[in-house]
């Protein structure tokens, strides 16, 4: 999640701590309007721990996930 963070930083000049309260916030709704059995993969894929094709980082991994959600192509 760090990343991430790391990631809302440098793109809005925001503190790490406000960056963090950001993060936090926005995947806390996300997680609320997914179903129950996709919630985890957020933890999953913030934590760097999902796999699969689309690289390594968090952002390949998160328009994947993103991608299969919304009927694209994420091969």
């Amino acid at each position: 999640m760090d990343m991430l963070i790391n990631f809302v930083v440098e793109k809005t000049g925001l503190s790490h701590e406000q960056a963090q309260s950001a993060v936090n916030a926005v995947l806390s709704f996300i997680k609320d309007k997914l179903p129950e059995g996709m919630q985890g993969m957020v933890d999953n894929v913030i934590g760097g721990n999902a796999g699969g094709e689309g690289g390594g980082d968090i952002m390949g991994q998160a328009s994947n996930m993103l991608g299969g959600m919304f009927g694209g192509d994420n091969n």
